[in-house]
């Protein structure tokens, strides 16, 4: 799959944590750096996140993307 977003790292997932609608993801990156992604739960449960997957981090502007492959 092709992305407009260059910036590209390999992160694992730590935990998620769910609200109502929203959850916010949280990730272990190669530089021993965490990131967060929030995105709906509709979303989690779509790409089947758990903690412990290992998840491709892509950046654009304002918005942290996580592809599951």
């Amino acid at each position: 799959m092709k992305y407009g977003a260059r910036n590209q790292l390999i992160g694992r997932v730590t935990g998620i944590k769910k609200g109502g609608l929203m959850c916010k993801v949280e990730l272990e990156i190669p530089s021993e750096s965490v990131m967060n992604s929030v995105m709906t739960i509709d979303s989690v449960e779509d790409l089947g996140l758990a903690e412990g997957d290992s998840v491709k981090v892509v950046v654009k502007a304002i918005n942290v993307l996580l592809v599951k492959e």
